[in-house]
């Protein structure tokens, strides 16, 4: 491999430099913050809820945990954690201070402000120490990570020993029939969506693209024990159009 080949990424459907692409990242997250969770009730037809209780469920939150939330957003899963776990602590962590801003609003970030902090991060660094946290959660955000690699070893290192790593992303609907008609709503729908909703087309054009470049499951899984982590597994979300995936520090 050349080093130009090293050097670069994809942004989307779009091949870039590897250090240009975080800024583009952040570019969008910031021009789509103050419209981020209408957008994806509208997008998923409320679905998204139905994906984070899953993750709820199957991660089963105990009292007094520490919670890591990265690419954390407006706080979605943070809150449906602290909601199952009394005594327990999250912390959103998200590149886009815009989108932090935007999730201190929520009525829920007032009634929780006790047990809650907000920290602008980046997933490949994280700005914690070793050891720190009992659950690691990333929603709809790993495939945004310039290396995701890196961004699961960071997750491991942070992570103490018998901690858990769960991830939820779009991944790919294992029938060729269904994921050719996602992928016409997909291009044709949510990107018009995005410019009348939030009067932006090409951060909704970059996102459903983003999703199509992410690493199929079984892929993704192999990447996760890459990394360090055991008992990895994963479950498949509405046939497919999203996935949990789950690991341990051992």
């Amino acid at each position: 491999m050349s080093d130009k080949q090293q050097k670069t990424t994809h942004f989307g459907f779009q091949t870039v430099d590897e250090g240009e692409k975080a800024g583009m990242v952040h570019g969008v997250f910031s021009r789509v913050a103050s419209k981020y969770d209408v957008m994806n009730d509208l997008m998923s037809v409320g679905i998204h809820r139905i994906w984070k209780d899953a993750m709820m469920d199957w991660l089963a939150p105990r009292r007094g945990q520490r919670l890591l939330d990265v690419a954390g957003g407006t706080g979605d899963v943070a809150f449906r954690f602290l909601g199952r776990a009394p005594e327990a602590e999250a912390t959103v962590c998200d590149m886009t201070e815009g989108m932090l801003i935007e999730g201190q609003k929520r009525a829920e970030a007032e009634d929780m402000a006790d047990r809650l902090t907000w920290i602008v991060g980046d997933a490949m660094a994280l700005p914690f120490a070793d050891d720190s946290f009992d659950v690691y959660t990333i929603s709809f955000g790993i495939r945004n990570v310039t290396r995701i690699p890196d961004a699961l070893r960071d997750a491991y290192r942070v992570l103490r020993p018998g901690g858990r790593l769960m991830v939820l992303e779009f991944s790919q609907i294992p029938n060729a029939a269904m994921q050719w008609a996602y992928d016409r709503y997909s291009f044709n729908v949510i990107p018009v969506m995005g410019q009348i909703v939030a009067n932006d087309r090409d951060s909704y054009q970059y996102l459903v693209e983003s999703i199509r470049k992410f690493p199929a499951q079984d892929v993704f899984a192999d990447m996760i024990r890459d990394a360090g982590f055991d008992q990895v597994k994963y479950r498949n979300l509405s046939m497919g159009i999203a996935a949990l995936h789950s690991g341990w520090k051992i």
